[in-house]
């Protein structure tokens, strides 16, 4: 997939490559036993295998990173727990380091983002080193539907990349906390309590405190203000009902056996719907958009990319060879 994007060593040569992993929920928390990598999280061998062939491209350095929902936890003690082996995915390339990007890590303060067209609910975000200190961004993402967004591909995975000593229901008010304490759902999905009032507040405060609004504006803002320069988006053993073990929805494991990969995250996600049979060009009231906006319409308003599938180049197999139903399942949940 990379040698049909043009190769990736002209991105990624001599460059410090940020990865932003999907390791949402507790390691212990499972779908009917099942390894959480064949579920929710990132695959350890996807990976591994992108951390490998970044690193043969050319990388100077690579840093895995993730604000898990076991907020104090490292990365490297989440994926243990899961029951990896970190040394397959560290020794995959030269100098390959882990950042539970929840607090500070080794750096000595957070760094201010800004969204460049001003924002849907916040200016700027403030953000663990790491966002800031890198020359690429990649999001290695999971292909899944969400409860409050609808799905969540590569685009919805730098929602992660929110520090919970910040924008955490436990975070300081003044000032961030010390130690991330909750998670991000009172500040950035409701927006019942503000964040630390030393990062940027919120632009519109009567603005609708609805998930379904606010979530996909976040992400808009956050993809705008740290671009992502690489996506995969990683559908070979997955689940179907939700983007974790939890919520309202009947969940299954699927397994539709594909890998999206590109360079524009609103063209990629907009194929990642397609292969999972649904409409890219959808909004609010359609599947999967029942109850949120269109995280992808947004993107594509505030011109990052877009959605029409007629104005995307497709490299590899067709969207219908590759096509796994999520959409059929979904009316089968409802009927």
């Amino acid at each position: 997939m990379f040698d049909q994007l043009g190769g990736i060593g002209r991105l990624v040569n001599g460059k410090t490559v940020a990865i932003k992993v999907n390791l949402t929920g507790a390691p212990t928390t499972t779908l009917n036993g099942l390894p959480v990598g064949d579920t929710h999280y990132t695959h350890p061998n996807v990976i591994g295998a992108a951390v490998q062939l970044i690193g043969k491209a050319g990388a100077k350095r690579i840093r895995i990173l993730e604000s898990p929902m076991s907020t104090a936890l490292s990365v490297e003690e989440v994926m243990r727990q899961a029951g990896w082996k970190v040394s397959d995915i560290a020794n995959a390339a030269p100098r390959v380091e882990f950042e539970n990007t929840n607090y500070l890590g080794v750096g000595r303060r957070y760094h201010r983002l800004r969204v460049p067209f001003g924002g849907l609910v916040f200016p700027a975000y403030d953000l663990n080193h790491s966002y800031e200190e890198c020359d690429v961004y990649v999001s290695l993402a999971k292909l899944k539907e969400h409860t409050a967004a609808g799905i969540t591909l590569s685009m919805k995975n730098s929602f992660g990349i929110t520090p919970a000593t910040i924008y955490g229901s436990g975070a300081g008010q003044d000032q961030p906390s010390i130690e991330p304490v909750g998670n991000r759902a009172a500040v950035l999905h409701s927006g019942n309590r503000a964040p630390s009032r030393s990062a940027p507040q919120e632009l519109d405060p009567s603005s609708p405190r609805q998930a379904g609004y606010r979530v996909p504006r976040v992400v808009v803002d956050l993809v705008a203000a740290r671009p992502i320069h690489l996506q995969v988006i990683d559908g070979i053993r997955t689940m179907s009902g939700g983007e974790g073990p939890w919520g309202p929805n009947p969940m299954t494991a699927v397994a539709p056996g594909v890998l999206i990969a590109g360079t524009n995250p609103v063209a990629t996600d907009a194929i990642a719907m397609a292969v999972m049979g649904y409409d890219p060009m959808a909004d609010r009231g359609t599947a999967p958009f029942e109850t949120a906006d269109s995280t992808l319409r947004l993107a594509e308003q505030a011109g990052i990319g877009t959605r029409d599938p007629n104005n995307i180049e497709v490299a590899g197999i067709s969207i219908k060879e590759a096509r796994f139903d999520f959409a059929a399942l979904r009316r089968e949940r409802r009927r």
